[in-house]
């Protein structure tokens, strides 16, 4: 009769890269995902985004959009969930440090998300096991409009990284 194996046995599926595997210059793209109105009317509600434009079609249509638009920060969560969906930060970041966001077109009910996402900056932290890491996060629509572009720092695990003793 064998044993079963403890947790420390059994190798984890998923493993996020450490900042030494994210050098400049790397470059992936992630899964795509369209946009609902039942994400729309979600995120609108739940965020407070009671600006007629996301409401009020007609509103909208006033403004030159041609269809039911969708905030820029809807935009930015749907992207970042995408790249966490890659696992590419799974149990590997550590914190999130700064990010400049600039939005670059509409994005509407309907339209299909993707991002790319491309290394720009990867050094060692003050703090031994650690690194500071910075992208730049492309989000694109079915068209490979860019439509969003943000810079993430992130605090990544080193390869030698200890967790703190508590």
């Amino acid at each position: 009769m064998t044993s079963e194996p403890t947790i420390s046995e059994v190798p984890l599926l998923v493993r996020g890269l450490t900042y030494e595997e994210m050098p400049v210059g790397q470059i992936f793209r992630t899964a795509r995902r369209t946009i609902t109105e039942t994400d729309l009317v979600n995120f609108v509600t739940w965020g407070g985004f009671t600006e007629p434009l996301f409401w009020d079609a007609s509103h909208a249509a006033d403004g030159g959009y041609t269809g039911r638009l969708v905030p820029g920060g809807l935009t930015y969560c749907l992207a970042e969930g995408l790249v966490l969906q890659t696992n590419v930060l799974h149990g590997t970041g550590l914190a999130f440090l700064h990010m400049e966001l600039s939005v670059k077109g509409p994005v509407y009910v309907g339209d299909t998300l993707y991002a790319v996402v491309e290394t720009t900056d990867s050094r060692p932290s003050s703090k031994p096991g650690r690194g500071v890491v910075t992208s730049r996060i492309s989000v694109r629509n079915q068209r490979d409009e860019e439509v969003l572009v943000y810079t993430p720092v992130r605090l990544i695990r080193g390869r030698d990284y200890e967790a703190p003793a508590l």
